[in-house]
């Protein structure tokens, strides 16, 4: 093997060059976290916001709370079905709360462009049915008034969700009283109000769009299940709340699958930048290759090293890259929820999933742009090398 202090001399010498391949790397690398960061960030709010007990009732042939219409009398009486939970602080309440969603458009602060916002009718029950739900700022709403609540993280992104802010319902103002956090969940990408106040100023009382609740236990979600999707007296489409959610990561799938055809390009036009400087080095240096030759390291020897100088590169520029995302974790964003045609907010989550495979990706950058240059610095021959200028 050719000695390390060799190979680290030979990169010092040729500082300019092996510095652009770091930069490069680098950025390469912190484009494609960002990507896989966004995939990663939109996977575990969907992931955190379903209960294991929870069921979710939908219209039948519904896909999403947002194109689901079940009556309020239908809602009543799903709350006294056997196997549905009961409040734990021993009031006898069903843990049963029928819900109605209302699409509003809201703008953006960034850059005053529209999007669809959930805006949320709900009862008391919904907060114990929403993971860690507290009221962090604020306060909760009044029954009967036209109060809302939402996340902070809405707040900083749409004009009308911030504190002491009101949004448009038909004409109806409804004020923003407070702000809550629930687990990081997709709750946290809606508005909350009072659902009866809700139905009054859309013009939809007597339905809501959706119930929850939760099961006392696996075996009693299953036979709720059964009961409210083959029962005539029902007829709805119940699904877990888990499995609901898992049927709205399709925005993630385009995420992912945009994500990685950019971290892919990138990464062609990054070997290229590596066997570009690698090609170089072998030319700039092939009498000390020659030298080498003719001392006694073997093909192999030159080999791995060349190999190495090419590694270390892109191993170095991964670093910097990994490192250069990490101001950004946990940045909140957003993107189009296809499923219910609204907003989802989410923050950027770099895991260490997320930064191995980034350098992962480094080392594959270093490995096949520095093969071939290194294999031709194996192929000179011994002579010619030597009689290099």
């Amino acid at each position: 093997m050719v000695p390390l202090k060799y190979i680290l001399f030979s990169l010092r010498a040729r500082w300019v060059g092996s510095l652009m391949t770091v930069l490069g790397t680098a950025l390469v690398v912190w484009a494609s976290v960002l990507a896989f960061g966004l995939s990663a960030g939109l996977d575990h709010t969907l992931e955190v916001s379903g209960e294991p007990l929870d069921v979710i009732i939908l219209r039948t042939g519904a896909t999403a709370e947002t194109n689901s219409v079940i009556t309020e009398d239908v809602a009543r009486q799903i709350a006294t079905l056997a196997g549905v939970a009961t409040d734990p602080s021993g009031t006898g309440t069903p843990l049963c709360s029928p819900e109605l969603i209302v699409i509003v458009n809201s703008s953006r602060r960034a850059d005053g462009s529209n999007a669809n916002v959930i805006l949320r009718g709900t009862t008391p029950i919904s907060r114990q049915l929403r993971k860690d739900f507290r009221i962090v700022e604020g306060s909760d709403i009044h029954p009967g008034v036209r109060d809302a609540i939402t996340s902070r993280t809405m707040a900083r992104r749409f004009k009308s969700a911030g504190l002491g802010e009101e949004i448009d319902v038909l004409g109806s103002k409804f004020r923003i009283v407070g702000m809550f956090e629930a687990g990081q969940g997709a709750a946290e990408s809606e508005i909350w109000t009072d659902l009866k106040v809700l139905g009054q100023a859309a013009k939809r009382t007597g339905s809501v769009s959706s119930v929850q609740l939760r099961a006392t236990s696996a075996d009693a979600q299953r036979t709720l299940i059964d009961r409210l999707e083959h029962d005539e007296q029902f007829s709805l489409k119940a699904v877990t709340e888990p499995q609901y959610f898992a049927d709205q990561a399709t925005a993630g799938v385009a995420i992912k699958f945009v994500g990685r055809a950019i971290a892919l390009f990138l990464t062609i036009g990054a070997m290229f930048a590596v066997a570009n400087t690698m090609f170089g080095a072998v030319a700039s240096r092939a009498r000390e290759i020659g030298t080498l030759r003719a001392i006694g390291f073997s093909r192999r020897a030159v080999l791995a090293s060349f190999l190495f100088e090419s590694l270390l590169l892109c191993l170095v520029g991964g670093i910097i890259g990994c490192l250069g995302t990490l101001p950004l974790n946990g940045l909140s964003t957003g993107t189009a929820n296809w499923a219910t045609f609204s907003e989802i907010t989410f923050a950027f989550r770099f895991s260490t999933t997320v930064l191995v495979e980034a350098l992962l990706l480094a080392v594959l950058m270093g490995l096949l742009g520095g093969l071939y240059p290194a294999v031709r610095a194996t192929r000179m021959k011994i002579v010619d090398a030597l009689r290099e200028i």
